[in-house]
């Protein structure tokens, strides 16, 4: 199985140390990724908010499955497009995202 990480902090590192210990994971690719992740998966320069640039590589790359983690991709509707186009996600939908993106308080 060949899976694509979205994200580039300690959160999504720490879901490719665990991803990687399931013996059918082949390649797990990172969007952007960082340095520390670089043992773990294949870092990809492309950013977490360029939507449009992760759907045309999942498409054009053995994609299983995708996670998605942070804010700001899971708001813009990464784990929508990503859907259409059949690639199979963890994570909200941009409608249920929008909760956990909204920090401004609520009084």
């Amino acid at each position: 199985m060949n899976l694509m990480v979205i994200g580039g902090g300690g959160r999504e590192h720490a879901i490719i140390k665990k991803l990687r210990e399931n013996p059918t994971v082949e390649t797990i690719y990172a969007l952007p990724g960082n340095g520390g992740m670089a043992q773990d998966a294949e870092c990809v320069n492309i950013g977490a908010k360029d939507i449009p640039a992760i759907v045309e590589f999942a498409k054009t790359h053995p994609v299983d499955f995708a996670v998605v983690a942070p804010d700001d991709p899971l708001v813009l509707g990464c784990v929508d497009e990503l859907q259409k186009v059949g690639i199979p996600c963890f994570g909200p939908e941009a409608k249920a995202a929008i909760i956990e993106g909204s920090k401004a308080p609520r009084i």
